[in-house]
């Protein structure tokens, strides 16, 4: 009997753990609420600079309509160009 309520007890808190460690993963995520990107970590030091940007892909769409590789490329373009260009959203321009 005691085995009986030993399974009983580990499939109640097994059950608990699932719902909570899954349910979070397959939300859709409101990529409009995500915090823009912090340019100033990519930004270079020294005027003869050297771009050299991650190869990761995380599109990042401005508001000049251009869909950049990560944001990266976004902000060396939005430092070489001028603040014109304007995060939009994370994900490829539609």
């Amino acid at each position: 009997m005691a085995a009986f309520a030993h399974m009983t007890v580990f499939f109640l808190v097994s059950s608990t753990l699932e719902h909570t460690v899954f349910s979070g993963m397959f939300k859709p995520h409101n990529l409009s609420k995500w915090p823009t990107p912090p340019c100033e970590l990519y930004h270079p030091t020294d005027v003869l600079y050297d771009s050299v940007c991650p190869d990761v892909t995380a599109h990042v769409c401005a508001t000049n309509g251009h869909t950049y590789q990560n944001e990266c490329f976004f902000c060396l373009d939005q430092w070489e160009f001028g603040p014109h260009i304007q995060f939009n959203r994370y994900g490829r321009c539609e």
